[in-house]
């Protein structure tokens, strides 16, 4: 029987001692000074735990601290004085980061990083009346949990605590995690779950007002909203109510945005919504070019919804009708190229608007009987009918990786977990409207996705823009794809089909089925921070970086997957992060061994047509859409935005959005001459222009 049971942490509390977590420290340290380590941290872990046992007992229970002192000891009396130091260094900063958790008032028992834990006490962790926070990053977990577990008991008895723990090892472990209104909202008197949303918007004053107030409502919960402004009539033509003249949908559009800016979410999210226009509307052009000034449509991304007509028409070079939905009749001929190139214009120079390949995505719509889908939620990532809204989660692919290789057990086994939360989700979910409960119900959508591919493929050391992740990419979303469906139908046997299916075009695919659709890439900002991985599917935005945290106050940050490998191959240094910190990039770095530099290839390095082909390879295997930026460097081209646009429709991608590094004032990473890359609190490693809300 070992003569040490537990360890007493510093909160007080104590734990199971674990001699493992000896070797590992030192074993971190050693490696961090010679590059490798052969048997020394096995070595002197075994003499640190006999020294330990020396001193306490079963019943005297040594603290954290002691252990850490002797461990010192132990590597200076081996002649390891440089691997102490370096233990040393490692023991204060983690001690300033422990203060800096504390300064935000935050106990984090789940030894999450700095910014993770800046971004739950901002966000996510409960507060009582006056502010302070009363919960920790576990408790949290455990709340949410507990309240999607709650669902089972509608199915099935004594099964609920035994799913709240798997929900909870899941999210504690970082191995998934539910869209942001789930971690805010659930066993709060708000109690909405949801992520997204797409309201209709009629054309009469009457209605554009009541979308207003519906949007607004769901802006309080923490949910974004989408828009099809293209019923409503153009600017200039007759209102027979009034014997006036119609303003057009911009004008409401602003109205829509002002709303937004007021509610700002409930304080804890800015507002975001998604505003669509028809290629063929009277008013394109003005919608086209709408944000040209940065202080207009502040809150919205913008997407020219285009048909495969048009994309033909801009091939052959041919015009098309304008047609004024308020009766039908063809206004203008226009010509699809000379569109087209102003739509390429304006995406250049601000980044908006995107396109939506409409029917790309009517072609894929699982509830063809229920009509056409017109919209989407703000980063074009869900396709939704109107009042319909849906529960996205992501998987973190990092942990589904180990030693060159992925779980695919592992990921499996998360897959089916992840389908049954979301599921669970929509039966405790408060909706913030009836026709939104009563649409939701119907087709019982969800949205699986992925976050910390970019991580994922440094781990088994592929690069990005290479034909061998682009095989990748699709293997592994068609694995989550199948074995998503597979839970659902699974789930279905239990719980019935979602009351939709006779109409939808699983009822000759399968028995049944609970999900019209289960799988969305999502962009996964705020997630991504609290997982410490790049969001969605996004490449690096920069290896090392300075992150603007508080007050003014700056850390810096190296990637984790690049810190390791700089470690082990024994080339990292402070001043080589803050060296690359200027750039954030590693190429011509003549400190990093040339495969390194392949292999940490960041955003803007990655040619245009990677990107795509990268959204492309993703979208194959995923049921609704894939929300991914089109990242193009500051010398980018016109005709670069072009060949991205086009190669996005011929790889059946559901829709498209480029940003052009500087072409916003206001944009979450900044590259100074001189000076080191400077990114906001909401930075999550990767860059997703969307990520802005």
């Amino acid at each position: 029987m070992p003569k040490i049971l537990k360890v007493r942490k510093r909160d007080g509390t104590l734990e199971v001692f674990q001699p493992e977590k000896i070797e590992a420290a030192i074993e971190k340290a050693v490696i961090a000074v010679k590059g490798k380590n052969g048997k020394t941290a096995q070595r002197i872990s075994k003499e640190v735990v006999k020294e330990l046992e020396a001193h306490f007992s079963q019943n005297i229970f040594p603290k954290v601290e002691d252990i850490q002192d002797i461990v010192e000891e132990r590597l200076i009396k081996n002649k390891l004085a440089d691997v102490a130091k370096a233990f040393i260094l490692y023991r204060k900063e983690h001690k300033d980061i422990r203060d800096f958790k504390t300064f935000l008032g935050v106990r984090d028992e789940l030894k999450l990083s700095p910014n993770a834990v800046r971004v739950l006490a901002k966000r996510y962790l409960l507060k009582d009346d006056e502010g302070h926070i009363v919960e920790t990053p576990g408790r949290l977990f455990r709340r949410v949990a507990r309240v999607v577990a709650k669902a089972d008991a509608l199915y099935s008895k004594g099964s609920v605590k035994k799913t709240e723990e798997e929900f909870y090892e899941m999210m504690s472990k970082l191995e998934f995690l539910p869209n942001s209104p789930a971690l805010m909202n659930a066993g709060t008197s708000l109690g909405q779950l949801s992520a997204c949303f797409v309201l209709p918007v009629e054309d009469s004053l009457v209605g554009i007002f009541d979308s207003v107030k519906r949007m607004a409502l769901i802006h309080q919960s923490g949910g974004g909203t989408g828009f099809n402004f293209s019923h409503i009539r153009p600017k200039g033509d007759i209102v027979k109510s009034t014997k006036g003249v119609a303003s057009g949908p911009l004008s409401f559009m602003r109205v829509f945005d002002v709303a937004t800016d007021v509610i700002k979410q409930g304080g804890k999210r800015r507002g975001a919504n998604m505003g669509i226009l028809n290629f063929n509307h009277p008013d394109i052009l003005e919608f086209i070019v709408a944000k040209s000034k940065e202080d207009i449509l502040s809150n919205f991304n913008i997407s020219v919804a285009v048909s495969d007509g048009f994309m033909d028409a801009v091939s052959k070079n041919k015009e098309y009708w304008l047609v004024n939905p308020r009766n039908n009749e063809k206004t203008t001929k226009v010509n699809a190229k000379e569109v087209f190139d102003l739509i390429v214009s304006s995406a250049w120079k601000t980044g908006d608007p995107g396109l939506v390949f409409i029917d790309e995505i009517n072609r894929k719509n699982p509830l063809k009987g229920l009509g056409l889908i017109e919209a989407t939620n703000p980063c074009g990532e869900q396709p939704l009918f109107n009042f319909e809204s849906c529960n996205l989660g992501s998987i973190n692919l990092v942990k589904m990786v180990k030693n060159n290789s992925i779980l695919w057990d592992k990921l499996r086994q998360t897959v089916h977990k992840a389908v049954h939360f979301l599921d669970n989700v929509i039966d405790v979910n408060r909706f913030p409207l009836e026709e939104i409960e009563n649409q939701t119900k119907a087709s019982r959508k969800i949205g699986l996705g992925v976050m910390g591919w970019a991580e994922a493929l440094i781990r088994l050391g592929i690069r990005y823009d290479s034909i061998k992740a682009l095989r990748l990419a699709e293997r592994v979303m068609k694995f989550v794809n199948d074995e998503a469906r597979k839970a659902s139908n699974k789930l279905a046997l239990i719980r019935g089909s979602f009351p939709d299916f006779d109409k939808s075009i699983w009822k000759s695919k399968v028995k049944a089925t609970r999900n019209a659709t289960v799988t969305t890439i999502a962009p996964t900002g705020s997630i991504s921070i609290i997982a410490g991985v790049t969001s969605g599917i996004e490449p690096l935005f920069a290896v090392s970086f300075v992150r603007n945290v508080l007050a003014g106050a700056h850390l810096l940050e190296v990637n984790p997957e690049f810190e390791t490998i700089a470690k082990t191959k024994g080339f990292y240094s402070k001043r080589l992060m803050m060296k690359i910190a200027k750039t954030g990039s590693l190429k011509g770095v003549k400190e990093v061994p040339k495969k390194v530099q392949d292999l940490f290839r960041t955003a803007l390095e990655i040619s245009p047509e990677w990107h795509v082909k990268m959204q492309a390879a993703f979208q194959k295997y995923t049921d609704n859409a894939v929300s991914k930026t089109i990242n193009l460097p500051e010398n980018a081209s016109l005709k670069d935005v072009s060949k991205a646009f086009l190669l996005a429709h011929k790889l059946k991608c559901k829709g498209i959005t480029v940003y052009r590094y500087g072409s916003k004032k206001q944009q979450v990473l900044t590259v100074g001459e001189h000076e080191p890359v400077v990114v906001g609190g909401e930075f999550a490693g990767g860059h997703c222009k969307e990520c802005v809300f």
